[in-house]
């Protein structure tokens, strides 16, 4: 079966289906991530969004049921230059074009990746149209030029869990209590928090301030999550409550949302940050990291209050990477220090957090 991509600039790209019959729609963008195709796939952090990898082979180790990020794949859409029919791993359970398929995900290989990637960089993210039917190509355009924009939809609602529960077994009521406030959480950030010790219980990203005070909390995280970080109204004010009440810690989307909380603005990357490669220097320890990245917005450096001190900055374009207010205990990083896929470079920033946990208020 054919597939095509056509996008909001009237190009067009040919391709094979490997997933679900029918036709989706988002804002289409690319990681350069060469594995981690299954945590990509369940990052709800892509939600709204159809994602074209880079790398030229995609699926080679096929998917399992162990390295899931989410309940489910939020992505619109995917793409790749060629999806591996015959994955090699002992892992393996499925292929990536099954895995596809099962869970209706419009997908197609064999177009150029190269010449998609060049036309992202160029012109900035595009929204486009991934479909399998026999649509004419100017009506496919003019509705890709019709779609909402990212920062006209609010995801939230759409990647949070709709009741709170505990991640994670084993450790016992002495354990510092951490909350996560789930705005599109990856899996891989509450088993990284619980593997250092700490108690984690999971809330919806609507939570408020007071809601999350009944749990009682040691720290506070503000997960990742897909979308423009202004929409997130209910995250901002449960900052603004808590700042200097309970220690916080955001990442990604959280980042974000610290950084609007306590009166800095963020921007709309021209075609984000995606992928597991991402130099950034920590302006505190003096070091660089490789880090793991995907986001589309960015904080406003120059926006920045006086206590809001920049600590990390990407050495790619200079982009805000890592905040704190040492007086009111608050850290956020901008990049995945859980990794998954990516390096572990940067997971020390999960004992920092704990540090001021145990530094009390």
């Amino acid at each position: 079966m054919q597939a095509r991509l056509v996008l909001e600039d009237g190009s067009v790209y040919q391709g094979i289906s490997r997933g679900a019959p029918g036709t989706t729609w988002g804002e289409v963008v690319f990681n350069t991530s060469m594995t981690g195709y299954q945590e990509v796939l369940t990052d709800p952090s892509y939600c709204s969004q159809i994602v074209a990898m880079t790398f030229p082979m995609i699926g080679n180790y096929g998917i399992n049921e162990e390295d899931f990020e989410s309940r489910r794949p939020f992505l619109r859409g995917f793409i790749a230059r060629e999806m591996c029919a015959q994955p090699s791993n002992w892992r393996s359970q499925k292929t990536i074009g099954d895995y596809l398929t099962e869970n209706e995900i419009v997908a197609v290989e064999g177009i150029d990746t190269r010449a998609l990637t060049r036309n992202l960089r160029e012109k900035g993210t595009l929204r486009g149209l991934l479909t399998t039917e026999d649509t004419p190509h100017d009506q496919l355009v003019q509705e890709a030029k019709n779609l909402p924009s990212i920062s006209e939809m609010k995801l939230v609602q759409e990647v949070s869990v709709e009741s709170p529960y505990l991640l994670g077994e084993g450790q016992g009521p002495e354990s510092p209590h951490i909350v996560i406030l789930d705005l599109g959480l990856k899996l891989s950030i509450g088993r990284s928090l619980h593997n250092t010790g700490c108690r984690v219980t999971v809330v919806p990203g609507t939570f408020t301030a007071g809601e999350i005070l009944e749990y009682q909390p040691d720290g506070l995280v503000l997960s990742n999550g897909p979308g423009d970080p202004v929409t997130y109204s209910e995250a901002i004010d449960v900052v603004q409550q808590l700042a200097g009440k309970v220690p916080i810690l955001g990442v990604c989307l959280g980042h974000q949302v610290i950084a609007l909380a306590l009166g800095g603005k963020t921007f709309k990357l021209k075609f984000g940050h995606r992928g597991a490669n991402h130099p950034v220097k920590d302006l505190v320890r003096d070091k660089v990291y490789i880090t793991s990245q995907n986001h589309g917005f960015a904080v406003d450096e120059g926006s920045l209050p006086e206590n809001l001190e920049m600590t990390q900055q990407s050495l790619n374009d200079g982009t805000v990477e890592g905040m704190r207010e040492k007086k009111m205990k608050i850290i956020s990083i901008q990049y995945h220090p859980e990794a998954f896929p990516g390096p572990m470079d940067s997971a020390y920033l999960f004992d920092l957090f704990l540090d001021n946990i145990k530094g009390g208020m």
